[in-house]
């Protein structure tokens, strides 16, 4: 924009000198070659836009295309004209000039003011034929006009200076209406506006000019000509470049979008891990591969699905990052990790030198996760099960991932926490399907029974309250533990009619032994996780309380401190039980992952210390100091507490040095049939009396 500006300083203080470089005849030359390249500009502008009109269908192009096809036409007759040297011709010249001009400035200003809208495509045909019509009838007036000298010379001069001046103005307008649009397209409204400011210079140039062949002629020419290359610059953007460009997005967004789709299919939504699908492709075109020895290990989390459920799934999801982030931490180049649906990480390594080399990349595993996983108010230990399978011959793709979670699932069980695969894991996942199998049978074939483990009040001295425990007793295999078939049972959401046979059966089993005349007793039954998803787990207990005729206050509901993680759903619940007249106990205090906040929100009765607390009161000082926390706290909050696992004299008395309320354990009893109970009950009496007794603590107290 500031190029022309700059460029008529020295055509104002050096016009006689660069008049002189060339003679008059060279004047009329460079002009005619000027006047080509404008018909050559004008011209290819209108084609562009007969071309692009069938793709854009927009009125704007349609008529640019025809306001350049006129000013091409006219441009053309008139320098054909120009070559006659007779007076009519220049007259006609002259003439055609004002027209071209006129067409121009108005024409342009008329197009940018036009709303622009859809056309069809009869419109092209119909636009054309009226500017070659158009054309016709002008070269007719005009040959009339020259012809007959309707118009004087002078008057001619006068209106082609007034013409030029008016379409100077009308191009001030049209950069004035232009720039408003600069933000939105600037680049099209930069070329549009350059060729206004040159067009401005050539109608300055043609008014002050008094003979075409000098310097200011040309001068004029050459600013007509680069404003007409600036039209073809902005046409040529709006209609190929930009619309190319927009293409060339659209075909990048859609390889990228592609990309993602692709990325998304064979990674996981949560650690950017490959996915299970990579992971079996990469297994299938690899295996074969070479002679060279293969593994995969497979990793997970330790009770993941409590923790899960314990402190909700975007918690978890962000647990299962940080895992990812650990163990991309220690990867070494040529291991592949990936992780499956199911929460495990599975990692594939296409050449494993030695066995001590999976060995070693484990124990760094194990020690990258010793430092607790902080999600957000939640610090969660991270400890991992990890089974590792060597690739043999024969053995499939799913075969061999299969048995590195054999391996994982085994590795469970031990101190160490990683285990090789071996044959025999193999018999142990189809015993786990028959175990689920039999389970649907053992309910109607009544092989569950209840145990019953009596609790002794250490202000009374008297067995107030027992916990019912399940057994199975399975026809062939005989006493199944439950530690077993529990987690089985919960896996297989049949842990829900098996909770609702033991609730039942243990409420029944507390009327029929106040029928019989013994002392009336509070029974306590474990809550499943599986359990507090049932949407009628409270009409489910009323109805029990209502069949079995037993009254509410002797029943107390157990559950583990790894299912207060969801406050709000957990807290309306437990009301709605409460509200049934039932108490409600937290088992396995202090071994889970909440945080104590659930104490003050809960209709909690009754807190019961875990066993693994009690077992080296007496050995560990930190033992000790957690049950003496937990004594006290629950004394300041109003709450019972139940110490489970006492086998030991010394275990007792510490206990009731930190005025606990209840004791259960071997030490008094172990889980007993109700027929034990009842035949027993002053036996088992005596026998706790006998024990407060010998430590000197018996006093008349009533709770």
């Amino acid at each position: 924009m500031v190029l022309p500006l700059l460029l008529v300083i020295p055509l104002l203080g050096l016009s006689n000198q660069m008049f002189g470089i060339f003679k008059e005849e060279s004047y009329i030359c460079l002009n005619l070659i000027i006047q080509t390249l404008i018909i050559v500009f004008t011209m290819a502008i209108a084609i562009q836009s007969w071309l692009v009109f069938s793709h854009l269908l927009s009125n704007q192009t349609l008529y640019i295309g025809n306001l350049f096809f006129i000013i091409a036409l006219l441009e053309l007759v008139s320098m054909v004209t120009a070559q006659n040297p007779m007076a009519e011709t220049q007259y006609m010249e002259m003439f055609l000039h004002i027209v071209m001009r006129l067409c121009l400035s108005i024409g342009f200003l008329f197009i940018i003011l036009k709303q622009k809208k859809r056309l069809t495509m009869n419109y092209r045909i119909y636009t054309y034929g009226s500017s070659l019509l158009f054309v016709l009838v002008t070269l007719f007036i005009v040959y009339l006009s020259s012809k007959y000298s309707l118009l004087e010379e002078q008057l001619v001069y006068k209106a082609d200076a007034i013409v030029h001046l008016l379409s100077a103005v009308l191009q001030g307008a049209t950069i004035v209406i232009l720039s408003k649009y600069i933000k939105q397209l600037p680049k099209r409204v930069m070329w549009l506006i350059s060729a206004a400011i040159y067009l401005i210079i050539s109608d300055i140039f043609f008014i002050i000019i008094k003979d075409w062949e000098s310097i200011w002629g040309f001068s004029a020419l050459i600013y007509q000509f680069f404003a007409f290359y600036f039209f073809l610059k902005a046409i040529y953007y709006t209609t190929v470049e930009k619309p190319y460009q927009q293409l060339l997005k659209i075909k990048q967004d859609l390889e990228q979008s592609q990309q993602e789709l692709l990325f998304q299919a064979y990674h996981d939504d949560i650690t950017q891990l490959p996915n299970e699908h990579l992971l079996l492709k990469t297994l299938k075109e690899d295996l074969n591969a070479n002679n060279h020895q293969k593994a995969i290990i497979a990793i997970e989390i330790d009770r993941l699905a409590a923790i899960r459920s314990s402190i909700g799934i975007s918690y978890s999801n962000k647990m299962m990052k940080l895992v990812a982030e650990r163990i991309q931490a220690i990867l070494p180049p040529h291991y592949f990790a990936t992780k499956l649906r199911e929460g495990q990480f599975i990692i594939y390594v296409n050449h494993v030198k030695t066995c001590e080399e999976l060995l070693q990349f484990c124990l760094n595993l194990k020690s990258a996760m010793q430092k607790p996983l902080q999600v957000q108010l939640f610090s969660l230990n991270g400890n991992l099960n990890i089974g590792i399978a060597l690739h043999e011959e024969d053995c499939s793709d799913e075969e061999f991932l299969m048995h590195a979670q054999l391996a994982m699932r085994e590795a469970s069980q031990i101190p160490q926490r990683f285990l090789f695969y071996k044959p025999y894991m193999s018999n142990g996942i189809a015993d786990r399907i028959l175990i689920e199998q039999e389970l649907h049978k053992a309910l109607a074939n009544e092989e569950f029974y209840l145990d019953f483990q009596p609790q002794v009040n250490l202000k009374t001295g008297k067995i107030e309250s027992v916990e019912a425990l399940v057994r199975w007793r399975h026809p062939t295999r005989g006493f199944v533990s439950p530690e077993l078939f529990i987690p089985i049972a919960e896996e297989s959401g049949l842990i829900i009619p098996l909770g609702k046979w033991i609730l039942e059966t243990a409420c029944s089993q507390a009327k029929t032994w106040e029928e019989q005349g013994l002392p009336p007793m509070k029974v306590a039954v474990n809550l499943s996780l599986g359990q507090l998803f049932q949407q009628d787990l409270v009409q489910m207990v009323q109805e029990i309380l209502q069949r079995t005729n037993l009254e509410p206050k002797y029943l107390q509901l157990e559950i583990t401190e790894s299912m207060t993680m969801n406050i709000d759903q957990m807290t309306q619940l437990l009301h709605e039980l409460k509200a049934l007249g039932i108490q409600i106990a937290v088992d396995d205090f202090g071994t889970g992952y909440s945080s104590l906040s659930y104490l003050k929100d809960f209709p909690i009765d009754c807190l019961k210390i875990d066993r693994t607390f009690v077992r080296n009161i007496q050995h560990n000082p930190n033992d000790e100091a957690l049950v003496s926390m937990i004594l006290s706290m629950a004394k300041h909050l109003r709450l019972k507490v139940v110490a489970e696992g006492i086998e030991e004299v010394e275990q007792l008395a510490f206990l009731i040095d930190g005025d606990c309320d209840y004791i259960q354990g071997y030490l008094f009893s172990k889980p007993i049939s109700a027929e034990q109970i009842s035949n027993n009950f002053k036996d088992l009496h005596n026998r706790a009396s006998d024990i407060l007794t010998k430590l000197k603590y018996k006093e008349d107290y009533i709770i």
